[in-house]
């Protein structure tokens, strides 16, 4: 079966699109270090209205209010009237209906190492086509990537990629998923959906990096067209979260358990934020909440902080510091804890939960042994959650 048979697309279809296909590899001037580079002419325009109209898509999940329409995909529940724009910068109100403004125009798209999401137990050594537009639901004082989460899509350099399209160079680039990240997937969600749902029609796994902020019944949609999920729980103390993101800690937790129950593999990362959230009882007690709720299996990140965007100020995460984290976390009974932003720390390397050898040993996102066989230790025969080639 061709991979078009796989998406669904006749032969007329299939006519149209490798010629748009062409179309879009024509533009691509360079592909070097795992970073897709683009010529002038393949990007939209700064504002998104140049093409096909601003609001070309209908934002899902939402209601009408005697305040005006509201957005139901996150926790925010904004409530918009006439041309207002929600707090994640990419759903605004244009004739008495809600729209997305992040929809086939991604503002980064790169080809990356699937440890740098980080996923350590999904395809490990495999490569994610990543792709991510402006816009985000949290407003953390620390983000890497402020300058793309904390607007929206007519302020950014986009590209011209539909689901299509996003499909077709995901399979010829060789890539065994298409990953949602930089920003927040939740902000660009019917773009994420639509695109996972060709993606697994044709065999592509579907990952997010997220924050985990959004309701219920919008998860449970995604769930049913993603593979895999690391989840940034960004504090265990609620104050601090709030004052962190702007947002809230319980519908996180409520997020990671929805993600488990659906049987999304799922990683989970923490960023040990000096003054922020580096408290060793805090990171205890969430430690115990995920053995308590069935996340004993779940990988677990200690990731290292830099100074960066609102918190300049601060210094690097001590290493000690995530050192005594991933003890701590063995201590309460996770099985798989790893430092992250630390290059060649010994808590980089997957260990057998049996007999410890070295299963899996990375340098940064680069494996230099592998070690399992059909998910198993070779020694001890003792198998190894994840997902496995």
């Amino acid at each position: 079966m061709t991979n078009f048979e796989k998406l669904g697309i006749d032969k007329m279809q299939k006519n149209n699109f490798n010629a748009s296909k062409r179309e879009f590899l024509k533009k691509c001037v360079a592909f070097s270090g795992g970073i897709l580079c683009f010529g002038p002419s393949s990007f939209l325009a700064g504002n998104a209205e140049d093409y096909q109209g601003i609001y070309r898509r209908e934002a899902m999940f939402q209601q009408e209010t005697p305040r005006g329409i509201m957005c139901l995909i996150c926790p925010n529940e904004c409530i918009l009237k006439e041309g207002e724009l929600s707090q994640c910068n990419n759903r605004k109100v244009y004739k008495s209906k809600l729209y997305t403004l992040a929809y086939g125009n991604p503002c980064s798209v790169n080809i990356d190492p699937i440890e740098k999401k980080p996923l350590y137990h999904f395809y490990p050594g495999s490569r994610a086509y990543s792709i991510a537009t402006a816009g985000c639901n949290f407003a953390c004082l620390n983000c890497q990537n402020w300058s793309i989460s904390q607007t929206s899509p007519d302020k950014t350099r986009n590209y011209n990629l539909m689901p299509e399209k996003v499909v077709a160079d995901c399979i010829d680039k060789g890539c065994k998923t298409i990953a949602y990240t930089y920003s927040e997937p939740v902000s660009f969600y019917e773009y994420v959906f639509e695109t996972a749902v060709l993606a697994k029609k044709a065999g592509i796994k579907n990952i997010v990096k997220s924050n985990g902020y959004i309701k219920k019944e919008p998860l449970e949609k995604w769930c049913s067209v993603l593979d895999a999920a690391n989840i940034d729980l960004k504090s265990f103390n609620d104050n601090t979260y709030m004052r962190l993101t702007g947002g809230k800690l319980q519908p996180v937790l409520d997020s990671l358990l929805i993600y488990k129950d659906l049987g999304i593999w799922l990683e989970i990362t923490y960023l040990i934020v000096p003054a922020w959230t580096d408290k060793l009882d805090e990171i205890r007690k969430m430690c115990k909440w995920m053995n308590d709720n069935g996340l004993s299996k779940t990988p677990i990140h200690f990731s290292r902080f830099y100074p960066t965007y609102k918190l300049e100020q601060l210094p690097p995460t001590p290493v000690e510091t995530l050192n005594k984290a991933v003890q701590i976390a063995k201590d309460e009974g996770l099985i798989y804890c790893y430092t992250g932003n630390v290059p060649g720390n010994e808590f980089s390397d997957t260990y057998c939960p049996g007999c410890k050898k070295v299963l899996i040993a990375r340098q940064g996102y680069r494996i230099t042994a592998f070690n399992l066989k059909d998910g198993k230790c070779p020694d001890c025969g003792k198998s190894v959650d994840g997902v496995w080639d």
